[in-house]
């Protein structure tokens, strides 16, 4: 059985505001992004740091500890620094929203 973060729709960010979602021992932010959910790791790949506070901007999310910034819908940073932010694939099933962990 693979790992997963079951949203009810109702609790589903609004456009433009994002969610912190624990699931064991994991992180995971959820962005609604003009009506486009994006789930990520919360941490920063260059320093672990949390992109809860980051700055967004359309879909590009900055981290908060060092600046750097993410594409939320490629999941890669918007410079060439060759980090990637861990993206997670979201499915809808009814009134139900789930995040695949694996």
């Amino acid at each position: 059985m693979k790992p997963v973060i079951e949203i009810p729709a109702a609790r589903l960010p609004a456009e433009g505001q994002r969610v912190l979602l624990r699931h064991e021992d994991k992180s995971v932010l959820l962005f609604n992004v003009a009506g486009t959910l994006h789930a990520i790791d919360d941490s920063c790949p260059h320093s672990g740091a949390s992109l809860l506070a980051g700055k967004l901007q359309g879909s590009l999310l900055q981290c908060p500890a060092h600046g750097l910034r993410f594409d939320l819908a490629r999941g890669c940073p918007h410079s060439a620094t060759g980090l990637e932010v861990k993206r997670y694939g979201i499915e809808r099933l009814g009134e139900v929203y789930a995040i695949d962990l694996s």
